[in-house]
């Protein structure tokens, strides 16, 4: 069985450089994981990549070919890549073992994983070929500073986990440039009614009903929740990692390993 991490979130949010010290924190730990560019836009890396969907289709060829802007091109390239999973991807993953780790850095484009399918078949044949699969939504921390932002965050987050019905962390991406981190921590943990009270102080009165049930939704149902990190400290990036791997049961299969020791003579 493999493990995989799909990295998605609106652009800016740090899909890349969330990639980039993942990478890095595994590999100071002694810990192997294989990233993959599934974004034809993408120019450079910070990383190795082990995979790259620019060797299949890029954007730069799409628009001169084909005189498409940026956003129809982006689609066009990931509907090439759904149309070429049974030849290209089936070719990519067959030189990974059973228990590899890999991590899709997909593009930012928010439909591809909100109501286009794409990422949704692209995800169910990986499933397919025996990965477990955990998607990694990635939201700007510096996004979350009102009570407006934070429920606009939870919409878009609850869509793309409905959207590709996949184990979901949600995590609030660039911590380290959050000034004030009590404007953000109290939507970590967010009660129903302090929710209500700051979108009803915020928005017009005609609202207040559409303000409770979306405050009940975030709370009742613990739907969306977010994990801050930290990119600077070790311990975020392990905290964070140590939840995705829980949720993809990386590890859960591994032998347990016993010390055989004589006992001590008395």
């Amino acid at each position: 069985m493999g493990y995989a991490q799909l990295v998605i979130g609106p652009a800016g949010s740090g899909k890349s450089t969330y990639c980039s010290s993942l990478y890095q924190h595994c590999e100071t730990v002694g810990r192997t994981i294989h990233m993959v560019n599934l974004d034809p836009a993408a120019e450079h890396f910070s990383y190795p990549v082990s995979m790259d969907i620019r060797e299949l289709i890029s954007l730069d060829d799409v628009m001169e070919e084909l005189g498409m802007g940026p956003n129809g091109g982006l689609i066009y390239c990931m509907e090439h890549l759904e149309d070429n999973l049974d030849d290209w991807l089936d070719e990519q993953l067959e030189g990974y073992l059973d228990d590899d780790y890999l991590v899709f850095d997909c593009p930012g484009q928010i439909e591809l994983f909100t109501h286009v399918p794409v990422l949704r078949n692209f995800v169910e044949h990986l499933k397919r070929k025996n990965f477990n699969v955990c998607a990694v939504y990635l939201l700007d921390s510096q996004f979350v500073s009102d009570v407006t932002k934070y429920i606009s965050g939870c919409m878009a987050s609850l869509s793309a986990m409905i959207q590709l019905e996949l184990p979901h962390i949600n995590i609030l991406s660039k911590m380290d440039l959050v000034s004030n981190k009590k404007d953000v921590e109290e939507y970590l943990n967010p009660e129903a009614q302090v929710l209500l009270s700051q979108l009803n102080r915020q928005m017009a009165p005609k609202f207040g009903k559409l303000n409770k049930s979306l405050a009940e939704l975030v709370d009742d149902y613990s739907m969306v929740n977010f994990f801050p990190l930290d990119l600077r400290k070790e311990s975020s990036i392990q905290y964070v990692l140590s939840h995705i791997d829980n949720c993809i049961q990386y590890g859960e299969d591994a032998d347990v390993k016993v010390r055989d020791f004589d006992p001590e003579e008395d």
